[in-house]
């Protein structure tokens, strides 16, 4: 069933960006994959199981770290949303384990035609290496109301 998570997670970031966006950020080894999208995009048994609240107006985002491909890892992720009327949410990442990925989901609320602006900071691992430092970035989306 995560699996399907996952699945959907990439098709709508696939769907949802320019095709000459990239759908990553990259700091040092590291790739950051993002995406935000409608909570309803969640089928209803899998919103459940994961403790996903769907609705017209609710949507997730998405952030995965991943230093060498289809291998996802642990690190810290925070961030905001706001609206252009600088009305903002703070964002509570949890992880979702899945076999060898990891990603966090942060649910946000949004009115429609919403143009949203997502502030996320990603903190990755220490490791034995050199200590990376947390990497800001933002990206912008438009939400509809189903």
């Amino acid at each position: 069933m995560k699996s399907l998570i996952l699945a959907v997670l990439l098709l709508v970031t696939g769907l949802s960006q320019a095709a000459d966006d990239k759908l990553y950020k990259q700091h040092g080894d590291y790739k950051i994959f993002f995406s935000a999208f409608n909570s309803s995009f969640i089928a209803p048994d899998i919103a459940v199981a994961n403790n996903i609240v769907r609705g017209k107006d609710k949507g997730l985002v998405n952030i995965a770290l991943v230093k060498e491909l289809g291998v996802g890892v642990t690190g810290k992720v925070t961030g905001t949303v706001s609206n252009i009327l600088q009305q903002t949410q703070v964002l509570e990442f949890v992880p979702v384990l899945e076999q060898n990925t990891v990603y966090y989901l942060a649910p946000f609320e949004f009115d429609n035609e919403d143009f949203l602006t997502f502030r996320i900071q990603v903190l990755p691992p220490s490791g034995d290496g050199p200590r990376l430092y947390p990497y800001d970035f933002k990206f912008q989306k438009k939400m509809y109301v189903d």
